[in-house]
């Protein structure tokens, strides 16, 4: 497996401050870990972005801070700003060699379905990563799934049909389906989508229906009225 390096220092920073840390190209950080004592940490923002790029949530990386002996970490959470998808802050994850740990590694489709490219299906995916449990030596970026078994609308891809690299285990149940394709729309169906009313339209349609029962007839005000005249 590629080792992944990443250096940073031990942080001095934290509070309001850590304003002052982002402007200057750096991402705060916090390393923890089973048996390890939280640690304070600061990467550059670049050289994070071009690993977590490279090793996304399931790949080991050698983390090296202020020059000293490389620890193993994942990248357990990146925080981004709400509105701009700017990362804020890095927890990275200390792991032990010799403990298997859970985390979820994407899916990535490959090759191409008959059922899409031959009979105008619509390829449907339930899952685009898995929760996986392995010796963190074991891990790998993604793992691969061969659409190029879903022939008809009855193929299905499930847990049980892939092929998964050597140590690692799947915590779903092995008849999960992940992948498979729809048939498309017959004439008759596209036709009454059309006419159907959208989402807007429904909606007004329910807040006029509302505002005719909450709203009294003719009659109930006529009634009324009279009510008042009698008192």
């Amino acid at each position: 497996m590629e080792k992944i390096l990443l250096s940073g220092k031990k942080r001095e920073l934290f509070g309001r401050k850590l304003k002052t840390l982002r402007r200057a190209g750096f991402l705060p950080a916090v390393v923890y870990g089973h048996g390890f004592k939280n640690l304070a940490a600061q990467v550059t923002q670049e050289e994070f972005l071009k690993v977590y790029r490279k090793a996304g949530s399931s790949s080991l990386i050698n983390l090296s801070l202020d020059g000293n002996r490389p620890i193993a970490v994942l990248i357990h959470d990146v925080f981004k700003h709400p509105a701009t998808g700017e990362v804020l802050h890095i927890d990275f994850y200390r792991v032990r060699m010799d403990e298997e740990i859970r985390t979820e590694i994407p899916l990535k489709l490959v090759g191409e379905a008959p059922a899409v490219t031959e009979l105008e299906g619509t390829l449907v995916q339930n899952h685009s990563s898995l929760e996986v449990e392995a010796l963190p030596s074991d891990l790998v970026p993604e793992i691969e799934v061969d659409i190029s078994s879903l022939r008809s609308f009855e193929d299905q891809i499930r847990v049980a049909n892939l092929k998964l690299p050597a140590g690692i285990k799947v915590l779903y149940d092995p008849e999960e389906v992940l992948v498979f394709v729809t048939p498309p729309r017959s004439k008759e169906e596209l036709e009454e989508l059309e006419a159907a009313p959208s989402a807007e339209e429904e909606a007004e349609l329910v807040s006029e229906l509302n505002r005719e029962e909450e709203a009294p007839s003719s009659a109930e005000e006529a009634k009324d009225e009279e009510a008042k005249k009698d008192s």
